[in-house]
């Protein structure tokens, strides 16, 4: 039996149920089922660098826990890479450095920088050794927008499932941006991660719980498309708001874009606005516990715009009312609910999705 079933027909299907955000086993089974083999940002392409070819971390601490490092050899090749020892298993880069190649400080084992066997003290008289055992894993890695993204076992390949989103803004200078300090920032919410995502999901709340930005939204004509494994929101601007000078003969072009606000299955939300890009990461921490990562990118000379959109007060918003819900969801009166088809298709689309993962 699958344990959750979502009517592919909006106009009939119902919410997950609330064990899915409660039960500690289906969090636990979401980090195989979903997570380990799905696309997870992991840093900008900028710390492997002059000081730092090599750069150490943890994939999803609290979920996954995987120890992985990034590598830059002479060629400039970058790898993906287990930052665990074949002989015993320790951590091998314990922080981001620049070495020529990788070595474990237990017994010595050597590897290349594209995690290749090179030497080991006292195993000459090992028989069969090395294998391609003794290789370090390498781990599927993927580069877009200056961005590094891994995956530990992916379900398709990452240019795939992003092409929606290239195709839309293409047109875009995305090779001119640039990380801004000021707004990049970390908050952790009280609630399960996919809460946050289902919140993230429709603009149905925006009246209600956003009132800054409902004045500058055109809600009447807030739109949403589905893609195979990423959907789309379109904020229209109201006269006088910013918004997009979209070329002659793209698809948008003549709309009042206020922003592209892309979410990528799971846990990623690719937001373009005029200035540039807000990338929101939500990692979940436990049961009830999120981790959502604000990294901000600017287009060259733009990033003074930024205030405008009015991000950060919208943040602290969705964290109460996400943090209420998880509160909500706890009453034994309450079990699931519907889908509202015109303003809820992405949360729709987002849950056929976890279902589907779950089996």
């Amino acid at each position: 039996m699958k344990p959750f079933q979502i009517d592919p027909d909006i106009r009939k299907a119902t919410t997950l149920p609330t064990s899915f955000y409660e039960d500690p086993s289906f969090f636990e089974l979401s980090g195989e089922k979903i997570f380990a083999s799905t696309w997870q940002y992991v840093a900008d392409a900028g710390v492997l660098n002059e000081e730092a070819n090599v750069y150490p971390f943890t994939l999803l601490p609290g979920l996954l826990d995987e120890p992985l490092l990034l590598s830059r050899d002479g060629n400039g090749d970058i790898c993906g890479l287990s930052n665990v020892c074949t002989h015993r298993g320790k951590i091998i880069v314990e922080e981001p450095a620049r070495i020529r190649q990788l070595t474990c400080g237990y017994h010595g084992r050597c590897f290349g920088l594209d995690g290749s066997f090179r030497r080991m003290p006292e195993f000459q008289q090992a028989d069969n050794f090395p294998t391609e055992a003794d290789d370090l894993s390498r781990i599927n890695l993927a580069e877009w927008l200056g961005l590094y993204f891994v995956s530990l076992s992916p379900f398709a390949d990452f240019d795939l499932i992003t092409s929606p989103i290239r195709e839309r803004i293409g047109w875009l200078a995305l090779d001119t941006l640039e990380f801004v300090e000021e707004g990049s920032a970390d908050y952790e919410v009280k609630a399960h991660w996919a809460l946050y995502c289902d919140n993230y999901l429709e603009g149905f709340h925006v009246p209600f719980v956003h009132p800054a930005l409902n004045e500058a939204l055109d809600f009447g004509h807030y739109d949403y498309e589905l893609f195979p494994y990423c959907n789309l929101q379109v904020g229209i601007a109201k006269e006088d708001e910013p918004c997009f000078d979209i070329p002659e003969g793209h698809p948008d072009s003549g709309r009042r874009i206020y922003a592209y606000y892309f979410w990528l299955f799971p846990n990623l939300m690719f937001n373009f606005y005029p200035w540039g890009l807000s990338l929101n990461i939500v990692e979940p921490l436990g049961p009830a516990r999120t981790r959502v990562r604000f990294r901000t990118y600017a287009f060259r000379g733009q990033a003074h715009r930024r205030i405008v959109n009015r991000i950060d007060q919208t943040e602290l918003e969705d964290e109460a009312v996400v943090e209420s819900v998880q509160l909500g969801i706890r009453s034994r009166f309450y079990r699931q609910g519907r889908f509202s088809p015109t303003m809820e298709k992405c949360v729709h689309h987002f849950h056929q999705l976890v279902a589907r993962f779950m089996e």
